[in-house]
């Protein structure tokens, strides 16, 4: 006869596998776990690279986020703020929409904001523009165009964007590690291996053993083999370290370790300071650079949020084998609905637009399929808010290996695209190699979009376009057509 805690705790067990699905979608709690700590070590980076991108930077009125003329005070702020909004949203999406997906503060959108936005006005006023791009999405979500739009692509279109972004991860993957870099000099071939065309350092040599240890425990098929890398290369790194005084990649130091120095903290814990939760002015961007204007970044901001999620949704369902006959994720509505909040969140919390992370790839890689991944990557998010210290302990070299791997996996959907059809093959191609090549999976799929409509258009088949493709690809034009368009309007 069994005691009434363990009845409890079976209880609780049926119910935890019940409400994510997780027998039904052939997980269990254990991968589900992994697989949640897997994104967040491959992810985690963000707590500490969004501060130093939006952190450092004046705005137009000489200070930096929330308030002051102080960067450090700036910084500690905006880790707290990227864990919070990080760790709430992604939990959010676990919960609500049940989905492997993690979300954090969106990379190349924080950049747009810190260098082409706020020196133009406050911090506030531009993260009031990130908070209404995030409500127009919103609104577009709710009243059922953003899904209209994605069930409008072909699905041999959606397996281009699942390929083009393994491929685009695997680039990130290689370049964070320093094993591509882009050449000192102006002249000569735009990337190269390591350093003048050779791999230099220690760091280089944690991002090889941690590769292949991956590679050999994933071909074994042992369980947790990308935890288990990522976990080795970064006792290996702290190790070397600790030995040989490495130091952080700089121009001077070209084979130090990226983005963190892997040492032991001396202080353990940090006091969260909340202290740029509100600091946002909704219209405040109007009054500083014109109507115009703000209407263009707004549509920047929002055309690259909008169609980011839908490539990165899009490639996780189809890792995870979760997409429907038509390439279609399970609970899409949903999964869009809290990626737009996640965006408005963002800016409220002044870190920039938060949006899905292709690198929740590597925790589907590791066996997750439900939104309980995603509970346990934002719980570690939030417990990095008083524990910030110890997310620098992973350098890029030892969570990197993991994107290159979940990039091939991704990569072998590649043969679901007919190369024998034209119409369908070019605009396919150019959405893979677009996105690594421009370093953006927004342009990638706008050219994907455009040239596919242009193809069935000089073919006299205009009639098999949805009239969404028409609409979304007339956008598009705008949208790489931003810079002298906005020149002759303002």
């Amino acid at each position: 006869m069994s005691s009434p805690q363990a009845a409890t705790a079976r209880d609780r067990s049926n119910f935890v596998d019940s409400y994510f699905k997780i027998s039904q979608r052939g997980s269990t709690v254990s991968r589900e776990i992994r697989g949640g700590l897997v994104t967040f070590f491959t992810m985690a980076y963000i707590v500490v690279l969004n501060p130093l991108i939006i952190g450092t930077v004046k705005d137009g009125a000489g200070q930096y986020v929330g308030g002051g003329t102080d960067p450090a005070a700036s910084i500690a702020k905006i880790a707290v703020a990227t864990a919070l909004v990080a760790g709430v949203v992604t939990i959010l999406m676990g919960v609500v929409a049940n989905f492997p997906l993690a979300l954090a503060t969106g990379l190349g959108l924080n950049a747009f904001i810190a260098f082409s936005v706020a020196t133009k006005m406050t911090w506030a006023d531009a993260m009031g523009l990130v908070v209404l791009e995030g409500i127009i999405i919103l609104i577009l979500v709710l009243t059922g165009f953003r899904r209209a739009v994605f069930e409008a692509v072909p699905v041999q279109l959606k397996v281009a964007i699942s390929v083009g972004i393994g491929l685009f991860i695997a680039f990130i993957g290689v370049v964070d590690a320093g094993f591509v870099r882009r050449p000192a000099a102006l002249t000569g071939p735009p990337v190269e291996l390591g350093v003048g065309g050779n791999l230099r350092g220690w760091p280089v040599l944690v991002f090889v053993i941690g590769l292949l240890l991956i590679i050999t425990l994933y071909a074994r098929k042992v369980k947790g083999a990308i935890l288990i890398g990522i976990l080795t290369a970064t006792v290996l790194a702290i190790v070397i370290e600790s030995i040989i005084s490495v130091g952080a990649r700089t121009t001077e130091n070209p084979g130090g370790w990226g983005l963190s120095v892997p040492k032991l903290p001396d202080d353990w814990f940090t006091k969260p300071n909340l202290d740029t939760l509100g600091e946002f002015s909704l219209f405040g961007s109007f009054e500083k650079v014109g109507l115009v204007s703000a209407l263009l970044l707004i549509f920047t901001l929002m055309l690259a949020d909008f169609f980011d999620t839908m490539g990165t949704m899009t490639a996780i369902g189809a890792e995870a084998g979760l997409l429907d006959e038509d390439g279609n994720p399970p609970n899409t509505q949903r999964i869009l609905i809290v990626d737009s909040v996640a965006a408005a969140a963002g800016g409220a919390a002044s870190v920039s637009s938060n949006t899905s992370y292709i690198e929740s790839a590597s925790g589907v890689g590791e066996g997750a399929r439900t939104g309980l991944a995603s509970v346990v990557t934002g719980i570690c998010f939030l417990i990095s808010m008083v524990i910030a210290p110890l997310v620098t302990l992973v350098p890029y070299e030892a969570a990197t290996p993991a994107l290159i791997l979940v990039g091939f996996l991704m990569m072998t959907q590649v043969k679901g695209i007919d190369f024998d059809d034209l119409e369908v093959a070019f605009p396919a191609f150019l959405t893979i190699i677009l996105m690594p090549f421009t370093f953006s999976i927004t342009a990638g799929i706008g050219a994907g979009f455009v040239s596919y409509v242009i193809l069935k258009l000089v073919r006299g088949k205009a009639r098999q376009i949805h009239p969404l493709m028409w609409v979304v690809s007339a956008l598009f034009v705008v949208y790489f057509a931003i810079g002298p368009l906005g020149d002759w309007l303002t």
